[in-house]
């Protein structure tokens, strides 16, 4: 999909500028341009620009303006948000409709339009006053990640095996070890791997370089021993598919489901993701403090890394115990 085919050049602007100046990946403009897109529909429809029963697919925001933009009122806008949590929306990602967004989801996009207005204030300068500024985001329940225990990693490790076993091994070595996105590892290339670290690009093309342990060096090696002799059609790609090109993530995930339930664990429980969460909550677990694991994990903002303090509660624990009134027992005073 490429918004530039169908996008008002009001919302192209703040596109470009996330494109260009903050450096968000395609995906992540992609995402900005839905939102806006179905918010524009909406309001076409609230505004009898449109007949009330026109399909939200059908409704073109090409000619979307500023006098269009400026106009939105804070009662549109929780309108909008209503709309969003009961009625049949569609969901870009499975191309589905589903029934009332998730919270986590309503404050996404609410995010995106917030920013968009905030853009055309402060960046933009084509309004004096921000008709959203006081805009509030629905509360999201705290939610804690899923992660396997250490036995079940290995269990998991373990259960590898077939044709491609070398790949999918290094492939689940290293998001158990090295926490790296889905995305991030289908991106590695074979020039990304050295002696001992590996360099990724993350979200934003933001580089980063991740070291690597034994366990990980000594898959990477099994696996390039069985990766030179393959004439791969994609040279680069470090991890191929069956048929000699990149991996794509679909693969990826299926591989994960596969060995999840080979090992005896929930697959519909358990993703490709979690695995990234496992890496991260057995290292902070082990030592590694939270600082480190933000920059080893490639987060932007402390606090999404942050939520995995709240699974290890070893030190809640201690400072339970600590309290001196902890061994107190009235019986023994009698």
């Amino acid at each position: 999909m490429d918004y530039r085919d169908d996008c008002p050049e009001i919302l192209k602007g703040f596109l470009t500028y996330h494109e260009t100046i903050k450096a968000h990946s395609k995906a992540t403009v992609d995402e900005y341009y839905l939102d806006m897109r179905n918010f524009f529909r909406f309001l076409k429809i609230e505004r009898n620009i449109v007949p009330r029963n026109t399909d939200l697919d059908e409704i073109t925001i090409r000619d979307v303006d500023l006098d269009f933009v400026k106009d939105v009122t804070l009662s549109e806008f929780y309108d909008f948000l209503s709309f969003l949590s009961r009625d049949k929306v569609l969901n870009e990602r499975s191309r589905s409709k589903e029934y009332g967004l998730k919270a986590s989801s309503r404050a996404r996009k609410i995010s995106t339009i917030r920013s968009f207005y905030k853009y055309l204030t402060t960046k933009a300068k084509l309004l004096d006053v921000n008709p959203l500024q006081d805009i509030d985001s629905p509360k999201v329940p705290k939610t804690l990640p899923r992660y396997l225990t250490l036995d079940e990693a290995q269990n998991l490790l373990q259960a590898v095996d077939g044709k491609n076993k070398e790949r999918d091994y290094c492939i689940l070595c290293i998001f158990l070890n090295c926490g790296l996105r889905i995305s991030e590892i289908v991106g590695l290339n074979l020039q990304d791997i050295r002696e001992d670290q590996i360099r990724v690009f993350g979200k934003g093309s933001k580089e980063r370089i991740v070291y690597i342990n034994s366990a990980v060096a000594n898959a990477l090696n099994d696996y390039l021993q069985v990766r030179k002799n393959i004439a791969a059609i994609d040279r680069n790609a470090l991890f191929l598919s069956n048929r000699r090109e990149r991996i794509s993530r679909e693969t990826i995930h299926a591989m994960v489901k596969k060995y999840l339930k080979k090992a005896g664990l929930d697959a519909d429980k358990y993703s490709a993701h979690k695995l990234r969460h496992t890496a991260a909550t057995l290292m902070l677990q082990n030592g590694v403090d939270v600082r480190t694991l933000q920059e080893l994990l490639g987060h932007e903002n402390l606090n999404t890394t942050q939520i995995y303090t709240h699974i290890d509660n070893t030190s809640l624990k201690i400072a339970a115990e600590a309290n001196p009134l902890g061994n107190f027992n009235p019986e023994q005073d009698e």
